[in-house]
């Protein structure tokens, strides 16, 4: 959720971490700062807004070269400001230490440690942190840090530097992500690649439960109970380019103009037309556990949630397996019924987001078998669950996703692809689908064609305050996604339902000022969502129409219609959430909001 940013080398440490810091931006923030050494002595800055305020404080400033930390904050415990933002120091200004996650008991630890006479400043849970491995230190960071985090309870990511140790920086997780950059003669820290893609593409991922000390020379990853571990390198396949706009205003629009190729990307390697089937080595399952599977579990939170609701649509028409699509963030709290032959799947982009984690740890711990579809290559649920399939969508740097949400309908249809052939089923509708697949791409820039004209209709609409989404069968999880976008980015009030559940009490909302976006492409019930049209019509509210192209019927019946190409109703949604998208995008940007990084919004949802 936060960004963390650390290094300890030669160089020059601010340009490292402000440049770090920008990188992580899109993960969300309010605040920022860094502790580095001035003169030998360490030295903190920070700042209520964005990077640019910490830029304007550290103006003039003399860092020492080689140690530092850096952290973009997102409220949890204590509002916005200066006192609550990190790093937060020790009574004697020796130690600095910033962190993700929450500390669930540092109510009692505060106590105890005031009782021993530490003064506290802020409202956060994180200085407890600071003050309890004070309270431990007796020349050794991080033997300290080891015996402080003993008496932790919660989740962190944690880097900490000592005035006393000028050459090191601890690190721990449990339960938020950190990485580590290698360079020769200088070492990295982030709790996102993003940042350290600038400097080195040599990583390591460090696991729940493990402490790492870094000197400029050296790695030493240990378990949180002293046992040293030896660490796996992974090298980063993607370049900077891919973290910048490359021309486009914002991440946003380009991830959405980055579909065609994030869907080619997904399929590559994986789509076998021939059979009408599909080639995911990495779930790690043999033809006789597919054709075995008796109920398939999907659990994910947010957009990766309403592709799960596409991917039970598309699995339980071919596969007929029965299949759930869980709230993650309920899924552990309800005692969940897992028997023999359940397949839990975690949908995840970030492959960090807590409550998803927490599921699959959960179906685990009750004996299922757990899978992965998560974008982020070395991502804590894709090595916890026993297989998985990755999006290869690359980096998606805007808070409201866009790209990683058509990637993981695509991955979830050669799932299906592949479990239906497993069991034998549906061979000449399997063909059809396979076949259409491999046009998806095209078909998507056909629709990207149609910006200037979904801008347009944006203008109409960008001063409203509510909107209603409405769709059925697979474009049910569309209306759902089109609405989510909205309020997402540009803060209007917006409602996704099924269609046929408008009139069991939305339609009380309906008036000539509530636009009702319909997504109406032709398939089994489009004469069913024509007849959910008209209710609309009759109480003058305004019609926005995602239709298929050839319907000139339904440009009788709406105020605006955007038309997108003929294709199978099974792959729709790959189409008809596109305009959505791009009407969101286009409104936010009218009402002047901060696309990319939408407040209260974080990228990756690493607590609970």
């Amino acid at each position: 959720m936060c960004g963390i940013v650390g290094y300890v080398g030669t160089r020059e440490v601010l340009p490292i971490l402000l440049g770090g810091l920008k990188r992580l931006e899109y993960r969300g923030y309010d605040s920022a700062g860094i502790a580095a050494l001035q003169s030998g002595r360490l030295s903190t800055v920070k700042t209520v807004g964005r990077l640019s305020r910490l830029e304007e404080e550290i103006t003039g400033i003399g860092f020492d070269a080689g140690l530092g930390i850096g952290h973009t904050r997102w409220a949890t415990h204590g509002e916005p400001s200066t006192i609550n933002a990190h790093p937060h120091t020790d009574c004697r200004g020796n130690i600095a230490l910033v962190h993700n996650g929450i500390i669930e008991n540092f109510e009692g630890l505060k106590r105890l440690l005031e009782e021993k006479g530490h003064r506290f400043r802020s409202a956060t849970d994180t200085e407890v942190l600071a003050h309890l491995i004070e309270e431990f230190y007796e020349g050794d960071l991080a033997e300290a840090v080891t015996v402080a985090l003993h008496h932790v309870e919660g989740t962190y990511g944690i880097a900490v530097i000592a005035q006393r140790e000028p050459g090191v920086l601890v690190a721990a997780r449990h339960g938020s992500p950190l990485v580590v950059g290698l360079s020769e003669g200088e070492r990295f820290l982030a709790s996102d690649v993003a940042a350290l893609i600038e400097h080195t593409d040599r990583v390591i991922y460090l696991k729940d439960g493990e402490r790492v000390v870094l000197t400029q020379d050296d790695v030493k990853v240990s378990s949180i109970d002293g046992v040293t571990l030896r660490p796996e390198e992974t090298r980063i396949t993607w370049d900077l380019e891919a973290i910048e706009r490359g021309g486009f205003d914002h991440f946003m629009l380009k991830e959405i103009f980055e579909q065609p190729t994030a869907v080619v990307n997904s399929l590559r390697g994986r789509l076998d037309v021939q059979h009408g089937s599909a080639i995911l080595g990495g779930l790690n399952l043999t033809h006789d556990d597919l054709a075995g599977i008796r109920r398939i579990i999907l659990t994910a939170c947010g957009t990766s949630w309403h592709a799960g609701l596409v991917g039970e649509y598309m699995l339980e028409e071919l596969t007929r397996i029965p299949v759930e699509v869980e709230y993650a963030s309920e899924f552990r709290y309800r005692s969940p019924i897992i028997d023999d032959g359940t397949l839990v799947f975690a949908i995840s982009q970030s492959g960090e987001t807590a409550e998803t984690l927490a599921a699959i740890r959960e179906a685990k711990k009750r004996g299922a078998k757990t899978l992965g579809i998560c974008n982020v290559v070395g991502s804590t649920i894709a090595r916890e669950c026993d297989g998985g399939i990755y999006l290869h969508a690359g980096p998606e740097i805007g808070v409201a996703s866009t790209k990683a949400f058509t990637a993981q309908i695509s991955v979830l249809a050669l799932l299906t692809l592949l479990l239906a052939h497993a069991r034998e089923h549906y061979r000449e509708r399997r063909l059809v689908i396979a076949r259409e697949l491999q046009h998806i791409p095209e078909k998507m820039r056909q629709v990207l064609d149609l910006n200037d004209r979904i801008r347009q209709i944006a203008e109409e609409y960008a001063d409203r305050n509510n909107a209603l989404y409405l769709g059925r069968f697979f474009n049910f999880p569309v209306a759902l996604e089109g609405a989510l976008k909205l309020k997402e980015i540009s803060y209007i009030h917006a409602e996704g339902y099924p269609a046929a559940e408008m009139k069991h009490g939305p339609i009380a909302l309906i008036d000539k000022n509530m636009p009702v976006v319909f997504i109406a492409t032709q398939d089994r019930v489009y004469d069913k969502i024509m007849s959910n049209i008209e209710e609309v019509r009759a109480r003058k509210g305004q019609v926005i129409a995602i239709a298929t192209e050839g319907d000139t019927w339904i440009g009788k019946k709406a105020d605006h219609v955007i038309y997108i190409p003929d294709i199978d109703p099974f792959l729709v949604a790959l189409l008809s959430v596109i305009p959505l998208q791009l009407l969101a995008y286009h409104i936010a940007v009218l009402r002047g909001c901060d696309v990319d990084k939408p407040r209260n919004l974080a990228k990756s949802v690493t607590v609970e």
